[in-house]
């Protein structure tokens, strides 16, 4: 497995890494957990995304990989521990960091990310923007001097105020997701590019598209579903053409997408069984996509350079789009319904 430098982390991580939603009581539990981990090192992963939203994933985790001699790298979060959470009650987020550290099995955390810090609406982590500052900066300052985390991070789905806290310089990683994928491009000049100003790490979430671009819905598309635009209909109709004239699976078109971008260091996949861990990293070790393909692919993700307003944050082919679990796509993720 090919590693990259993680930013001014420096530490080399595995081009595919391992994301921890399904490595919890949400999909196979401790025992897969643990044949995934030990198949994933095997392979050469040596990276684990986790936290404290993702179900019971830090218990799982931490006793999956309780006397596994090989290193790995181990991300968690701060962010919706204890309930009622309150991002402003430092006692509280150092009480959860602790509980991080008990679940896991570790005695330090290589890399604590401040999860969803771009929704003020949702969490209000921060006192001040300019200059940056709130309990969780001044925690995670504190934990890195006591030797208890690393390095610290950023894990957001927005574009426009991420890449305002990326640029505060505070920050070593930061995790972007939903808004880099084979169709959608937004954080490329944001996000990603003032990351790799600030040499950050930087981790890519929601490849998949939270699994929309690797489930055909060929059908659906063409009958328009009453959330779909007109022009991301469009758009979906030219991927599966593509798809179709390349030969080459949406997985692998996806997985190889991405590691044609030297800028990206890691990508955590959801695997929920061995079978897809190996599938992901078999797509990943053919390389780059050729290079007519990638020119396809920025022809078609051009055709609709940013999503329309209306759109669901996760488009919702196969699924009931009046049903509660689109309603609140947000909280639909933290608690794990829907598929990577």
């Amino acid at each position: 497995m090919q590693t990259r430098r993680l930013g001014r982390t420096n530490l080399d991580i595995s081009v595919l890494s391992i994301g921890g939603l399904y490595t919890s009581s949400l999909a196979g539990g401790e025992s897969e957990t643990r044949r995934i981990m030990q198949r994933a090192v095997e392979l050469g992963i040596n990276a684990i995304d986790t936290a404290p939203a993702y179900a019971d994933s830090e218990l799982t985790v931490g006793q999956a990989i309780r006397g596994m001699g090989a290193p790995l790298i181990i991300t968690t979060k701060l962010g919706g521990r204890p309930q009622p959470f309150d991002p402003q009650n430092i006692n509280a987020l150092r009480a959860s960091v602790d509980e991080s550290l008990r679940l896991l099995g570790r005695d330090h955390i290589d890399i604590l990310m401040v999860h969803e810090p771009d929704r003020p609406q949702q969490y209000p982590w921060w006192t001040s923007y300019d200059p940056l500052d709130g309990p969780a900066l001044q925690l995670m300052n504190e934990l890195k001097a006591a030797g208890k985390v690393r390095f610290t991070g950023l894990a957001g789905t927005t574009v426009t105020e991420m890449s305002s806290l990326v640029r505060s310089d505070r920050f070593d990683v930061v995790l972007t997701a939903f808004n880099y994928n084979v169709l959608f491009r937004e954080a490329k000049q944001t996000v990603i590019a003032a990351a790799k100003q600030n040499d950050m790490g930087i981790v890519l979430g929601s490849t998949l598209g939270q699994g929309f671009l690797t489930r055909r819905a060929d059908e659906e598309v063409a009958a328009q579903p009453i959330w779909l635009a007109s022009a991301r209909q469009e758009q979906m109709i030219a991927y599966y053409k593509l798809l179709d004239e390349s030969g080459l699976s949406a997985l692998e078109t996806c997985l190889r997408f991405v590691i044609s971008d030297p800028d990206i260091s890691t990508i955590p996949i959801g695997c929920k069984t061995v079978e897809h861990l190996e599938a992901s990293v078999a797509a990943v070790e053919k390389g780059s996509l050729p290079g007519d393909v990638l020119s396809r692919l920025d022809e078609i993700a051009a055709m609709l350079p940013t999503r329309p307003y209306e759109e669901p944050m996760i488009l919702p082919f196969g699924k009931n789009y009046f049903g509660p679990g689109i309603a609140n796509m947000g909280a639909a993720v933290q608690v794990g319904k829907l598929d990577l």
